[in-house]
């Protein structure tokens, strides 16, 4: 997956942005998690060689209470 930035809608404050910075940073050959609340996007930076799947880091997302509209790669 290498590194990866999403576009997250419903969050809105110091503590969403937290909450998805933890719980991204929980799933299993995530490297780096930067959350950059004014502009919405979560950029996800993945061990190399670790198998880190797209749906994963959704699904970490959706757990945290918050949705995914896009993702691109960086």
């Amino acid at each position: 997956m290498g590194r990866k930035s999403y576009t997250v809608t419903g969050m809105s404050c110091g503590h969403c942005a937290a909450g998805v910075l933890d719980t991204v940073s929980a799933v299993a050959g995530v490297r780096e998690v930067t959350v950059d609340l004014a502009a919405r996007t979560v950029v996800v930076d993945v061990v190399e060689g670790a198998d880190v799947d797209d749906a994963g880091v959704r699904v970490a997302i959706a757990e945290a209470g918050y949705g995914v509209v896009g993702a691109d790669l960086t």
